[in-house]
């Protein structure tokens, strides 16, 4: 069996360090067992401090617990069908209650981990069983959304004397002498991680009878990979050259760790010629970084960790002793946001693009006026349908959403109206007979009246032709005799 499973905790008394989280802890099991439920907590702090082991000695108090390791993946459906299930469903011990417990949460990321941050969001709200939840990184960006529905308790690291304490009575278990500075050695080594600091006295103890400052050298010594935040907050707060050339051994960009003790100078130093020498010194950093970019000669990197760092660290006269909040960049975000902006307006212009049948360049070109149409809700909706544009490329050219007017619809015909139409209808017909046969008879009578008249009128008129017919012969006569009479 290894030390550290041998010697850990086996109750909250055993454990060291981290008083009041322990208190904490203590009374919130206590709080769920009598029924009153309360929120789920969340562990925050480095990694080999406590943090599991806290969660494994609050499970002893409940019938059943589960437990989601760092290693497993922790996809949108695992988690739902897993925790999510277990979270409202019974315990397999009667009614009692069980604990969920999520390890690392901050470490949810890429594709097989997809929707992980969204699926713990969930099972938080709806959870019907205590949960306590663990991570190292306390400025993560998946912790956002899951702080406030949380009871964040932040971990400190363990004390050296604590760790000293603790290596002596394992090894006094054990059965190996030691020497006092050998112990303290491996103490101050570990940086707080009580995990650390007893496998590394398991590697030089187990088997021996006495450990000494020789045995120490079989130990390499350690590439502590530090915080980005304890690495500005050691730059900020110390003038040691030794600790802040130790602090800046990050594993991190640059370029990043320059941006962070740009953003944070001036939340530190209070004095202007301070300030203005720390920039000076950062602006000379920001120089040789430029010069290695450019010219692939990355040995400018060694000058520019000097001057962002013991650089900036020998620009104050003194240290302050007041608590500063770091923040992050600022300047990521913007960046962040600007390229989406750009993404979006590529997208755009290319649908638009491949309807106009013009270039990105110039379609873009357009997007002043493009803005001005789409303040009419009209013109927008027609535009916005023709380039088939969603709602967030809409917004691209007005804030507000489109407003389309809703077709107002004819109000129907009731059975009443449509039964009066038809009585009044057959009312109607039976009038147009009745005045039909009316007229027909008028018109019979007057037909009659008119063929009287006709043949009256054709007697006249026959008599009246063959007078006519009898004059014209005359005349015809007197025409004859007068075209030989040329005295007339």
């Amino acid at each position: 069996m290894l030390w550290t499973e041998k010697y850990s905790p086996k109750n909250f008394d055993e454990v060291i360090g981290n008083v009041k989280i322990k208190d904490e802890i203590l009374n919130w099991t206590e709080d769920w067992l009598l029924g009153k439920t309360s929120q789920c907590i969340l562990l925050i702090g480095p990694p080999g401090i406590g943090k599991t082991t806290m969660a494994h000695l609050a499970a002893k108090e409940f019938s059943e617990y589960i437990e989601l390791n760092a290693s497993d993946k922790r996809s949108y459906d695992i988690l739902k069908n897993t925790i999510g299930e277990s979270s409202l469903s019974k315990s397999l011990y009667g009614d009692g209650l069980k604990l969920i417990i999520l390890d690392e949460v901050d470490g949810i990321h890429g594709n097989e981990d997809r929707g992980g941050t969204r699926a713990i969001n969930q099972i938080v709200k709806e959870g019907k069983h205590p949960i306590i939840m663990m991570a190292n990184d306390p400025y993560s960006k998946r912790l956002q959304s899951l702080k406030p529905k949380c009871n964040t308790l932040i971990m400190r690291k363990v004390h050296t004397n604590s760790i000293v304490s603790l290596l002596k009575k394992i090894c006094v278990k054990e059965g190996v002498e030691f020497e006092e500075h050998v112990i303290r050695n491996l103490a101050k080594r570990s940086n707080g991680d009580l995990r650390t600091a007893i496998n590394d006295l398991e590697v030089i103890a187990r088997g021996q009878e006495k450990i000494t400052s020789e045995d120490l050298e079989l130990l390499s010594s350690k590439d502590d990979i530090v915080n980005i935040f304890d690495t500005v907050r050691t730059v900020l707060k110390s003038k040691d050259p030794k600790r802040v050339r130790a602090a800046m051994r990050v594993d991190s960009e640059p370029s990043f760790i320059l941006e962070i003790i740009t953003e944070n100078i001036p939340k530190e130093y209070e004095k202007v010629n301070e300030i203005q020498s720390a920039y000076e010194k950062i602006s000379q950093a920001d120089l040789y970084l430029g010069r290695a970019f450019n010219t692939r000669i990355y040995t400018y990197w060694k000058y520019a960790f000097e001057l962002m760092g013991l650089g900036v660290a020998l620009s104050k006269a003194e240290t302050y002793k007041k608590f500063s909040r770091l923040t992050n960049s600022s300047i990521f975000p913007k960046l962040s946001k600007s390229r989406g902006n750009r993404n979006l307006e590529d997208k755009v212009a290319e649908k638009m693009g491949h309807k106009l049948h013009a270039s990105k360049k110039v379609v873009k070109e357009q997007f002043p006026y493009m803005k001005i149409m789409f303040e009419n809700d009209e013109t927008a909706h027609e535009l916005a349908t023709y380039f088939d544009l969603a709602d967030d490329e809409v917004k691209l050219f007005r804030s507000r959403k489109i407003k389309v007017k809703k077709s107002k619809k004819k109000p129907a015909k009731s059975s009443k109206s449509t039964t009066s139409s038809k009585k009044l209808s057959g009312e109607s017909k039976v009038e147009t007979s009745k005045k039909v046969d009316v007229e027909s008879k008028v018109s019979s009578k007057k037909k009659s009246h008119s063929k009287n008249k006709t043949e009256d009128k054709t007697v006249k008129k026959s008599s009246k032709d063959t007078k006519n017919e009898k004059e014209s012969e005359n005349n015809s006569k007197d025409s004859q005799m007068s075209l030989f009479n040329f005295n007339k």
